[in-house]
């Protein structure tokens, strides 16, 4: 028999989760990113019999109004031992069921498919898309390269050509020149932010595995793409240029740069996360000839008010359009 057991201690956490070949959002600094703000993290790791690890789950849980009690969630989790998927689901569901009683555990595993298992329901209540594009970093450099659109290759080379400088963010006054980028950005593009020391707590928090890669010209950045890393996965989580970044087309190159670096650090697996019908899609689109679909969404429910969250309650469809917003941007 499987049974959750709850970690507190962070580099045996991220071991593991490095390990089972977890994705960067089940790494201790995510979870206390959302601590922070105004989530709790709880880490539960799952022993078999002989008290060998064969699975883990960073739940995060949000309070929810009167007899909701609360939302859990697991993003890009839980990780497992190939073969032990359904008992890890079981013993997830059963440890929630103890410890965090609520409305629902809703999970989203790194994964194309999970194995059915008692209680669980697909759910139309996407946080993180599942729709993406994942770029396969055991393949060569040439094979990447024939992969993408004829488009891109040419703005790959017409912005390596000016005079740019692709490299890590370094200091905090770097940090901050990204942000500004990323505030015209999302002007731009009409989507909302957090305040800025929401991002510096992303930096802070994650360490080692938050990489920002930044396309310099006359010692400025222009363009930026910023990524949570574990040792199998690099996942983008934001990214964005200035009025120069785009006349120079430095994104194109900039992406690439930060491919061929995650490459030649071992990572396997570079997540764009997500693929919507906008502009941004399109331009991620041009990186490969292929698209990817994980698994989804999963629900657990915990409460008889289930159904009447998972149909709309005005409350509950406020909330879980104010859950997306948080852990998209």
């Amino acid at each position: 028999m499987i049974v959750g057991k709850r970690c507190d201690e962070p580099e045996l956490w991220n071991e593991i989760v490095h390990d089972l070949d977890g994705h960067p959002l089940q790494l201790w600094g995510w979870g206390e990113l959302k601590a922070a703000h105004n989530w709790s993290a709880h880490r539960v790791i799952f022993v078999d019999h002989d008290d060998v690890v064969v699975g883990a789950a960073q739940i995060l849980s949000r309070k929810l109004p009167g007899p909701l009690k609360r939302l859990n969630y697991v993003a890009r989790g839980p990780v497992w031992c190939d073969g032990k998927e359904e008992a890890v689901l079981d013993a997830l569901a059963h440890y929630t069921k103890q410890h965090l009683p609520g409305v629902v555990l809703s999970i989203e595993p790194d994964d194309e498919e999970i194995p059915p298992a008692e209680g669980w329901r697909t759910s139309p209540n996407h946080i993180l898309i599942p729709r993406t594009l994942i770029l396969d970093l055991n393949k060569g450099e040439p094979t990447l390269l024939e992969a993408m659109s004829k488009k891109t290759r040419q703005y790959i080379r017409k912005s390596e050509r000016e005079g740019l400088v692709f490299r890590q963010v370094h200091t905090a006054h770097e940090l901050a020149q990204c942000l500004e980028i990323y505030r015209q950005t999302a002007s731009r593009a009409g989507f909302p932010l957090h305040k800025d020391q929401y991002y510096q707590d992303v930096h802070r928090f994650l360490g080692d595995s938050s990489i920002i890669f930044a396309a310099f010209s006359d010692h400025a950045p222009v363009a930026f793409v910023w990524l949570a890393v574990s040792e199998k996965t690099a996942f983008e989580l934001y990214g964005g240029m200035n009025d120069k970044g785009q006349e120079l087309r430095a994104n194109y190159a900039l992406k690439w740069h930060a491919i061929r670096k995650c490459k030649e650090w071992g990572i396997d697996r570079y997540d764009m996360n997500g693929l919507l019908n906008d502009g941004v899609s399109t331009f991620k689109q041009g990186f490969a000839d292929h698209e990817d679909m994980l698994a989804g969404t999963y629900d657990y429910p915990l409460s008889p008010l289930y159904t009447t969250w998972s149909k709309g309650l005005p409350t509950a469809k406020k909330t879980i359009r104010r859950v997306k917003k948080i852990l998209r941007r």
